[in-house]
């Protein structure tokens, strides 16, 4: 199942009919294209695991073009020796990324500092109880948390859809446990995309690649700020 059916078109089919023009290359990701404007990359390697669904296996671009590429490039344009573990799956629910995460884990040497996730929107779309919801990403987070490894937690929303008593259930996962178990959240993570369907790949569910840019210039600095201070 693709992800974020309904809710792309919940969100961004509203908005098809705009002649909004596309926003400039964020700051942060236009600098890890300049080299002129990059700092020097200095310290240690800081491992980073991104654990998600398409969004993260960016489906429909080119190498390279995905979320945790272009995260790790801009946090290099920061001067941080950042090495990504791209673990995005199309397709994932949070059951499936709880069942896959010990294993991407061990196969991490050295482990990483930092686990930024983002599932629950297939869990969402395929109507699956909260409560499952909420149990998957309790165990990833609790797991992450006995490992030593700060949670960077994308939030996820209901599409209007799903209707209230759903969403009632569904939006409050996210905030609630990235509370119980220290995890920085980013409450929604497609934000930076509402209303702005020259973003959006045809298919009306995916970013594009300048979308892309803007959701990692949107999150980069909680990122950064979740990695231990060297």
């Amino acid at each position: 199942m693709k992800m974020y059916a309904g809710l792309a078109l919940a969100l961004f089919l509203g908005a098809c009919g705009s002649d909004a023009t596309a926003p400039a290359v964020p700051a942060a990701s236009a600098a890890a294209d300049g080299p002129a404007a990059e700092l020097p990359v200095m310290g240690p390697e800081r491992r980073i695991l991104a654990l998600g669904d398409s969004l993260f296996a960016g489906y429909g671009l080119s190498p390279g073009e995905g979320y945790p590429e272009r995260l790790e490039a801009a946090l290099r344009a920061r001067g941080i020796n950042a090495r990504i573990t791209n673990a995005g799956v199309s397709g994932d629910t949070t059951a499936g990324g709880r069942q896959r995460l010990g294993f991407v884990l061990g196969s991490m040497n050295p482990a990483p500092e930092v686990a930024v996730i983002s599932l629950g929107g297939n869990d969402m779309l395929r109507g699956l109880p909260p409560e499952e919801t909420r149990v998957n990403l309790d165990a990833i987070l609790a797991e992450l948390k006995a490992k030593g490894i700060q949670p960077v937690l994308l939030g996820m929303l209901a599409a209007p859809n799903m209707g209230a008593e759903y969403a009632g259930k569904f939006n409050p996962v996210y905030p609630a446990l990235a509370k119980k178990h220290g995890a920085i959240l980013v409450p929604f993570f497609l934000q930076p995309l509402i209303d702005k369907p020259q973003l959006i790949q045809q298919d009306r569910i995916h970013p594009t690649a300048q979308g892309i840019e803007l959701l990692v210039d949107d999150t980069i600095d909680e990122v950064a700020g979740a990695l231990p201070k060297a």
